[in-house]
């Protein structure tokens, strides 16, 4: 990279509800970024903000002393990467940093490939959600050899309130990000048959979340999601079918590692339940809507 001093351009890919909010920030650091999404609107966003718009992925990598990745998952990588031909754009040496949850097996592949033409991968998954990616608060869970890591800190540093690195190996990040969202998942879930049995006993829901979650039972899942569980349309802030995605990844690396995990199984068929009664693109607390069908309460807690 440039430097601190005098930032470099970074080229950015998949500008959605949290890669526009971290293009942004990462302009607001000083950076000049160019970037990539198919959604004109966010294009015209960034270029409204000061950055510039590419027609192709390639094009955002091109002469980029970075590229961020913020893409749905692996395959979608790859397709930027491989198929659209970010990776041979951007410089030889450059830094690839992929920020999106994937699983451990396919990023440390990716890496492979990213390395075999000269060029280097940063596995740099991130929690915090929207709202994270506004504020420029994300934790980043980056794992990539030690030098590979420093070079890009000062970009994860304007994206990120938490930056860590976790290990060396590209993947090693997205263990720690399967990790992260084995529990996320699991506390939506129970947070959600929690106040979901209040409803079916015929207790105010808004009292009992007033009181478990200033107690040992509280969670931050807990006292995030439980408001939005009690509104019948919140704000989507992170759907149903990302924890469909992110969970199933938690059941491949669980699998494939031999590791048993009922309890992430069970909160994976709750969030399949969820989107296939049509809640996939509503907001994950709305997971409640499961239990309440299977309980035969109000939509509504």
């Amino acid at each position: 990279m440039s430097g601190v001093n005098t930032p470099g351009t970074v080229g950015f890919v998949g500008l959605g509800a949290m890669g526009l909010p971290m293009a942004l920030n990462l302009l607001k650091a000083g950076y000049s970024v160019r970037g990539f999404d198919l959604n004109p609107a966010a294009l015209a966003a960034l270029k409204e903000a000061g950055g510039a718009g590419a027609a192709s992925a390639a094009e955002a990598a091109t002469g980029a002393d970075a590229l961020v990745l913020m893409v749905v998952n692996a395959a979608q990588a790859e397709a930027v990467l491989f198929d659209a031909g970010a990776a041979a754009a951007l410089p030889e040496g450059g830094s690839i940093i992929l920020m999106a949850t994937c699983p451990p097996q396919a990023v440390a592949a990716l890496a492979d490939r990213v390395e075999a033409i000269s060029r280097r991968l940063i596995d740099a998954p991130v929690s915090g959600g929207v709202a994270g990616a506004v504020a420029a608060s994300l934790t980043v869970m980056a794992a990539a050899p030690g030098e590979h890591f420093a070079a890009v800190r000062p970009v994860l540093d304007a994206m990120g309130g938490k930056v860590v690195h976790v290990g060396d190996k590209p993947g090693q990040g997205a263990v720690v990000k399967t990790v992260n969202q084995l529990l996320c998942g699991v506390h939506i879930a129970a947070a959600a048959e929690a106040l979901a049995l209040a409803a079916k006993l015929g207790i105010d829901t808004a009292a009992v979340l007033d009181i478990v979650g200033g107690s040992a039972a509280s969670s931050w899942m807990l006292r995030d999601r439980g408001p939005r569980m009690l509104d019948a349309e919140p704000e989507v802030r992170s759907a149903v079918d990302i924890f469909v995605k992110d969970l199933g990844i938690v059941m491949e690396a669980g699998r494939d590692a031999k590791a048993a995990l009922p309890m992430a199984a069970v909160a994976h068929q709750l969030f399949l339940a969820a989107s296939g009664q049509g809640h996939g693109r509503a907001d994950d607390s709305q997971l409640i809507r499961t239990y309440n069908q299977l309980n035969g309460t109000a939509e509504k807690s």
